[in-house]
C-alpha cells in the first residue's frame, strides 16, 4: 500500500457572486438617479440660395439682410441698401434697438416671413443666437394687449462680406 497515491477529495469550486449581486442592485439604481437627461434644442435654418445671375426681383418686395460687424449691426434690404446702422452698445451688439426695428420693419411688410442673418467668421456664437432670437420673434400689439408674436421665423445664414479698409 506504500505505492498507492493518496488523492485528496477536492470539492466543486462555488462562486461566492451574493456580494457583487448586492453592489449591482445598490449601483445601478443611483447610476440612472445620477444620470443627466439633457434636452436638445434646435434650430431650423436654412441656408441662403446661391443667387443665379441676375436676381429677378420686385422694387417693393424687401430682403431683409443683418450683417454683424465687429462695431455694429447693419439692417437693410439686399436691393435697396441700408436700412439702419445700429453700433454696438458696451462693445456687444445692442439687440434691443434691432428688436424694434425689426418690429417697425414687420410692421411695413406683415406678410414677408424670411430674413438673412451674415456673420464674420470670428462672430461668438451667442452673439449669433441673440440676434436671431431678435429677427425671429418680438412682442407685438394685438388689440390692447402686447404679446410675443413670430417676426420673420425663417432665418437663413451665411458668412458677412469682409469690410476693405
Amino acid at each position: 500500500m506504500a505505492g498507492r497515491s493518496r488523492r485528496r477529495r477536492q470539492t466543486a469550486a462555488h462562486l461566492e457572486i451574493t456580494a457583487f449581486i448586492n453592489l449591482i442592485v445598490v449601483l445601478v439604481p443611483f447610476l440612472l438617479s445620477t444620470a443627466v437627461f439633457s434636452r436638445l434644442a434646435v434650430i431650423d435654418l436654412s441656408l441662403p440660395a446661391q443667387s443665379s445671375g441676375v436676381a429677378q426681383l420686385k422694387v417693393n418686395e424687401l430682403q431683409l439682410e443683418i450683417v454683424i460687424q465687429p462695431e455694429a449691426l447693419e439692417v437693410g434690404d439686399r436691393v435697396g441698401g441700408l436700412i439702419e446702422r445700429i453700433p454696438n452698445k458696451d462693445a456687444v451688439p445692442d439687440v434691443a434697438a434691432l428688436s424694434r426695428l425689426v418690429q417697425q420693419i414687420k410692421n411695413k411688410f406683415p406678410e414677408k416671413l424670411d430674413a438673412t442673418v451674415l456673420a464674420q467668421a470670428n462672430t461668438p456664437y451667442d452673439t449669433l443666437v441673440q440676434v436671431m432670437d431678435a429677427v425671429r420673434a418680438g412682442h407685438v400689439v394685438q388689440g390692447n394687449q402686447i404679446v410675443r408674436g413670430e417676426l420673420f421665423p425663417n432665418i437663413s445664414i451665411g458668412d458677412a462680406p469682409v469690410a476693405t479698409r
